[in-house]
């Protein structure tokens, strides 16, 4: 079944039908969901939709938008709670994320972006999680600190890829994967179709980002887990293989990163 690694069901876009669609994804051939942590209360969201929902996973962490809210103090809650619940005690937290850098705002500074990264990634290697990697406008800096932190045994996964093909080689050289989405299926998405054609099925994973990125046909409508079907559909035409295939391989995919056995 499909394995939506990416998405925000802690959003208010989802506050009048939450219960319903994330029941109804058995039926949408959808298997397990990974809620992501965008922000500390976005976090503590998460939590209680791991602990609702029999099918939702979740990660922790803090995007590049909302690092101000950072101090040593909160870095320690969430130090503290991605180790109580993760899924090697117990729990249903399989990664920290979303973290990164956005420079397509001023807002906040690219040196409290850079330093709250760090502090992030340092916590990841404590607590021994995989991470979900937000990068926007900033290619080097992201690529240059990964690396740095890929000789202690960081990877994961690389949110919404939208860099070059020659940028990608790099993280495939590093063991991440690439979350691809319904940008896949716009119509301005030449560059990113030509970076899915040179990755490997076996680097790539599915997400959504809901309640963002709808594909075609329902740009422009709330995006959910269930029209991932569309971006199935894209990924199989240009990998030259079955809709079938395209859902087994990167299941196991996601199960290897997120380190999910057959069970769960």
């Amino acid at each position: 079944m499909i394995i939506d690694t990416h998405a925000h069901y802690d959003d208010e876009a989802f506050d009048i039908d939450r219960d319903g669609l994330i029941n109804n994804f058995n039926n949408e051939n959808v298997g397990l969901v990974v809620n992501v942590g965008a922000s500390l209360k976005g976090c503590e969201d998460t939590l209680k939709l791991t602990k609702k929902y029999p099918n939702v996973y979740g990660a922790l962490g803090v995007h590049p938008s909302d690092v101000e809210e950072l101090n040593e103090e909160k870095l320690s809650w969430l130090k503290d709670s991605l180790i109580s619940n993760a899924l090697y005690n117990g729990g249903k937290i399989v990664a920290l994320g979303e973290i990164g850098l956005d420079y397509y705002y001023e807002d906040p500074p690219k040196d409290i972006q850079i330093e709250m990264f760090k502090k992030q990634l340092d916590i990841a290697k404590e607590v021994k999680l995989p991470v979900i990697i937000h990068s926007r406008d900033a290619a080097k800096d992201t690529l240059d600190i990964l690396k740095e932190y890929y000789n202690e045994g960081i990877s994961g996964i690389i949110h919404c890829y939208s860099y070059s093909a020659e940028i990608a080689t790099e993280y495939l050289k590093m063991g991440y994967y690439f979350g691809i989405g319904g940008v896949l299926t716009f119509k301005n998405a030449r560059k990113l179709i030509e970076t899915v054609e040179i990755i490997p099925i076996e680097s790539i994973v599915l997400e959504t980002d809901s309640p963002y990125l709808t594909p075609v046909p329902h740009r422009g409508e709330r995006n959910d887990s269930s029209k991932l079907k569309y971006v199935v559909e894209k990924l199989a035409e240009i990998k030259g293989i079955s809709e079938e295939e395209v859902i087994k391989i990167t299941e196991e995919n996601a199960r290897r990163v997120y380190r999910l056995d057959a069970n769960a």
